[in-house]
């Protein structure tokens, strides 16, 4: 059984309002060349649901010319999660079931970092994201994401402190901001943590997955299924979108998201998010201030069970469209936009770790538009977690196998 097809797909330009107002236009992507070979040419799991616009979902095929080489610098790792390159030439690294590690440029792991709180390491639960402050080379204060064990279950929270010299502990440990409300479940947490260039710090959360949590997504009394804004202190910007919506959690800037494990600023300053769909919708999301991304009411794909999610139709006015979608999905986890001067053919391209098919993504962006896709690393069979750029343009990431590898030029 497959889902109806609804909306208004194809051409043109749609006016509508949208969130907190605001007036909203999606614009039909630019044509593409006819001939393109489309990366993706698996059957879709929801072959009848259309695109709302040209270069929406199968991008054209690419295929990097620089040859490259995989460096595996670290092994032994358990269950790594996000992976932080650091200016000395090493890494911090979070582990699911609760450890903080330094890894040194020569690759060993040291011993886990005193001073994380206690996690919820259930299933998609544990020790997620990590991410230096923006004055760390002073300061030494980084941020992380978890699953807290709470009153009534757990919820993601972000909590900061002060890492010492030695990499070996952390004082002034303060959790400055925690998802409202508690629920017991063991499931979509979220959760990647960026700093914006405004200096903002933007935390992507989980809807929970179960049904009883799925509308969460659209209340704003909830901060399930939304990206929030904090300041680094964890207090509220003046100029978030809900302020003086009723009941509305000031907290959140966008909302309508599933479950978002991916999250990147780009070279222009613009937050790209990756989300994790139903089965045949995972969605690119270019995030703007008060939008709503539509989960559940909208979305691509099926319910894993392959019957229509219940009250998604694929296009709902005053909903903002993903800028891209797969299907079939590509499970994503972990993502980077690629400023270096190592590989110049990967200037401004998006890259997304894939736990479905074992690979690598990447996405070639013009504008706001995805015009090219890749699939790199496939043939190591690893699950990538998480990848991130380190200041010598290489790329790292990190494997549910618990490897660290580097990402270079071939000599």
């Amino acid at each position: 059984m497959k889902q109806k097809v609804s909306g208004r797909p194809g051409a043109g330009i749609a006016t509508f309002f949208g969130a907190a107002g605001l007036t909203l236009s999606v614009i039909a992507a630019p044509s593409f060349a006819a001939d393109c070979e489309p990366m993706e040419k698996r059957e879709a799991n929801v072959p009848d649901q259309k695109p709302a616009f040209e270069g929406q979902t199968r991008a054209c095929g690419v295929k990097t010319q620089q040859a490259i080489a995989i460096d595996v610098v670290a092994k032994g790792l358990v269950k790594p999660w996000a992976v932080e390159p650091l200016a000395d030439g090493g890494w911090l690294v979070t582990e699911k079931t609760g450890q903080l590690r330094h890894v040194t440029k020569d690759g060993k792991v040291g011993e886990p970092v005193k001073g994380i709180p206690e996690v919820d390491a259930r299933r998609q639960g544990g020790l997620l994201d990590i991410e230096l402050g923006p004055s760390f080379a002073s300061d030494r204060v980084i941020y992380w994401s978890y699953s807290e064990p709470r009153v009534g279950g757990n919820a993601t929270s972000v909590a900061r402190g002060k890492l010492a010299q030695d990499y070996r502990s952390l004082s002034d440990v303060k959790v400055i901001f925690r998802a409202q409300p508690a629920f017991d479940g063991a499931k979509h947490f979220g959760s990647r943590l960026a700093f914006g260039p405004d200096g903002m710090l933007y935390i992507s959360l989980g809807e929970r997955s179960e049904d009883v949590m799925r509308p969460q997504a659209q209340q704003h009394n909830s901060h399930m299924g939304k990206m929030i804004r904090i300041k680094p202190d964890g207090s509220v910007p003046a100029d978030n979108p809900f302020l003086k919506t009723t009941a509305a959690l000031p907290e959140i800037w966008s909302l309508g998201h599933r479950n978002v494990q991916s999250a990147a600023f780009d070279a222009r300053g613009k937050l790209w998010i990756v989300e994790h769909g139903t089965k045949g919708g995972d969605e690119i999301n270019l995030i703007e201030k008060g939008r709503n991304y539509g989960w559940p009411i909208q979305a691509y794909g099926e319910e894993y069970t392959d019957v229509p999610i219940e009250v998604a139709d694929t296009w709902r006015d005053g909903v903002e469209q993903p800028v891209y979608y797969w299907d079939p999905n590509i499970a994503p986890s972990g993502a980077q936009f690629y400023s270096g001067n190592a590989f110049p053919e990967w200037k401004g391209n998006l890259f997304i770790g894939g736990l479905k098919d074992k690979d690598l993504v990447r996405i070639v962006i013009e504008g706001d538009k995805v015009t090219g896709e890749e699939r790199l690393l496939a043939d190591r069979r690893q699950r990538i977690r998480d990848v991130r750029a380190g200041p010598d343009g290489f790329l790292y990431v990190v494997t549910d196998d618990g490897e660290l590898w580097r990402i270079r030029p071939k000599s």
